[in-house]
């Protein structure tokens, strides 16, 4: 048990050591970033850090598997030229019962990702989106689902345009009983609409079976109200920019994203794409296990045995790929072409079975 908690403090201590260094680089590197894009804003360099700190969570919360199989890597390098691996087996432990504790500390890590970190994730990038639109443009497009329906937000320079649906297609390019109500800038609303449907098209809203009432203080707004079969309805919004405002499934709570998913449904929305999100984050801590073990079965021998930089290399490169193969499942899972709980499970579960393969290989032969 002593030999147990020394191996955990000592892998997160090392976890810790590294993720502040890549935390720092993070920071400057999105720091200098910032700076490029908003230098001929005129922004201060108080909301460029604002910017770069809120951008950090989901740094941090990307880089983590590789955090975690370098932190595994200088762990074991570091047993290994102390010679502590080799009085650990000669006291009658093996290899795979002195990795316990890392597992442990990466699985209970991986926990706290998903049920603290991804909370923290959702609220910064959120906030960010909001911010970084509002610095860049002055107007920021903002939809709401809810029970009620959707609420989505349209700015300009002639001002802002909040709009409500009932429910749209899967694509987000039709919406059904649509209410339109126009503000002027810096001044109250001037114009209701309410169609039965209203199609997104290059530029503008294409509505049918429309009625205008204007909204002017001096004015009757049912006796001067005013009906359309069609109505085209200005507008710089893009069926991009309008699943982007809702489809980004990290800027959602784990914890609340399954109320959020059936609401997207209700509205009509697909959400096979939060669905894979979600599956994902739960086997997140899978996942940087795997990250654990695959960097241990490349660095748990001798350093006399040489080839240290080529097991360094080829545990980096293999994790690498993993990534690569998780993050191409979880595209073809959001596309539909493999089932949901195969695009987020498949991957930890494949990582975990082979490096306890290549762990059994260089442990036993």
């Amino acid at each position: 048990m002593i030999l147990h908690r020394y191996f955990a403090r000592r892998f997160l201590t090392t976890f810790l050591g590294i993720l502040t260094v890549f935390f720092l680089l993070l920071a400057l590197i999105d720091l200098v970033e910032q700076l490029r894009r908003f230098a001929a804003d005129g922004i201060g360099f108080g909301r460029i850090a604002q910017l770069t700190l809120l951008n950090m969570p989901r740094a941090i919360s990307d880089i983590l598997p590789l955090v975690m199989i370098l932190s595994t890597i200088a762990l074991f390098l570091g047993l290994a030229r102390s010679s502590e691996l080799v009085v650990t087996r000669a006291s009658g432990r093996s290899g795979l019962r002195a990795l316990l504790a890392p597992v442990i500390v990466a699985m209970l890590i991986g926990a706290l990702a998903v049920a603290m970190l991804n909370p923290l994730v959702a609220a910064t990038s959120k906030r960010y989106s909001t911010l970084f639109e509002e610095y860049r443009s002055g107007v920021t497009d903002v939809l709401s689902i809810s029970r009620e329906g959707l609420w989505l937000r349209q700015g300009g320079a002639e001002g802002q345009t909040v709009i409500r649906a009932t429910r749209a297609n899967q694509t987000g390019t039709v919406f059904y009983n649509v209410t339109f109500l126009s503000y002027a800038s810096g001044d109250g609303p001037i114009r209701r609409i309410e169609a039965a449907e209203a199609a997104l098209t290059p530029g503008a809203w294409q509505a049918r079976d429309v009625k205008v009432w204007p909204l002017g203080l001096d004015q009757n707004p049912e006796g001067m109200a005013q009906t359309h079969d069609t109505l085209t309805i200005p507008s710089d919004l893009t069926q991009e920019r309008i699943r982007d405002s809702f489809g980004r499934p990290d800027a959602i709570s784990i914890w609340d994203l399954p109320a959020y998913v059936a609401e997207l449904e209700e509205a009509g929305f697909s959400a096979r794409r939060h669905l894979v999100w979600f599956q994902m984050e739960l086997a997140r801590p899978l996942f940087l296990t795997a990250m654990v073990l695959l960097g241990a079965a490349f660095t748990m021998r001798h350093a006399r045995a040489g080839g240290t930089g080529i097991a360094v290399l080829s545990a980096v490169m293999l994790g690498f790929t993993l990534f690569y193969i998780r993050n191409f499942a979880q595209i073809m899972g959001e596309n539909g072409q493999i089932p949901i709980m195969l695009a987020a499970w498949a991957p930890p579960v494949a990582s975990v079975l082979l490096a306890m393969g290549l762990l059994l290989h260089m442990e036993d032969g």
